[in-house]
């Protein structure tokens, strides 16, 4: 499996959009990520974590406008997008019906929700830019099992996925879950951004 530099983001843009999978390093570890617009690339990373297909994964977006085009988001949604993002909180949305649409074939999916980053990284804001969409982007492991460590375990847990994208990261602590599906804004996974700071955002005591 090839080991790309971050000189060598046209190629890695391209395996993309040729409906591949890459490993990429995120703020906190590493992930695995396919474009949003494609069912073959959707099903390779289905394939590649070993999870259901009726289960969304996360998106990483390049701004706010790619987050609208996906996702329905609530005024409460609005202001925690212009406080804190890019950083660390994800945000679970809505999903418009008619973004990347196959993934409610007949009824498979669980629910309409899905949970919504802004990249946390230059090296990521670039690949989406060339990419032209917004990327699915999970955490490389096989669904319940131990996060890669390093990229020999990435070769290793994952030799079907078309490239990996080097970089450093600093297997810190997840973002923030905030689940903005409904007026009443709810923590689902604590993180460095606070329930205080956010209700602070949105005007709560």
């Amino acid at each position: 499996m090839r080991r790309y530099s971050d000189k060598e983001i046209d190629e890695l843009a391209s395996i993309l959009k040729n409906d591949g999978v890459i490993s990429v390093p995120t703020d906190t570890v590493y992930g695995i990520c396919a474009r949003i617009h494609s069912k073959k690339a959707f099903d390779k990373l289905v394939e590649a974590k070993n999870r259901p297909a009726n289960k969304s994964f996360p998106v990483v977006c390049l701004n706010e406008e790619q987050i609208q085009e996906i996702a329905i988001v609530r005024p409460a949604a609005e202001k925690l997008i212009q406080a804190f993002m890019p950083g660390p909180i994800t945000l679970v949305l809505n999903k418009k019906p008619e973004a990347f649409s196959y993934i409610n074939n007949a009824g498979e999916r669980v629910s309409d929700e899905l949970a919504v980053r802004m990249a946390p990284l230059k090296i990521l804001e670039e690949l989406i830019l060339k990419v032209g969409s917004p990327l699915f982007l999970t955490s490389a492991n096989i669904s319940g099992k131990e996060i890669c460590q390093s990229l020999d375990d990435i070769e290793e847990t994952f030799p079907l996925i078309d490239g990996i994208l080097e970089g450093e990261v600093s297997f810190g602590q997840s973002s923030t879950i905030v689940d903005c599906t409904s007026d009443e804004i709810k923590i689902q996974r604590p993180g460095p951004i606070s329930l205080e700071e956010i209700n602070e955002v949105l005007g709560k005591k």
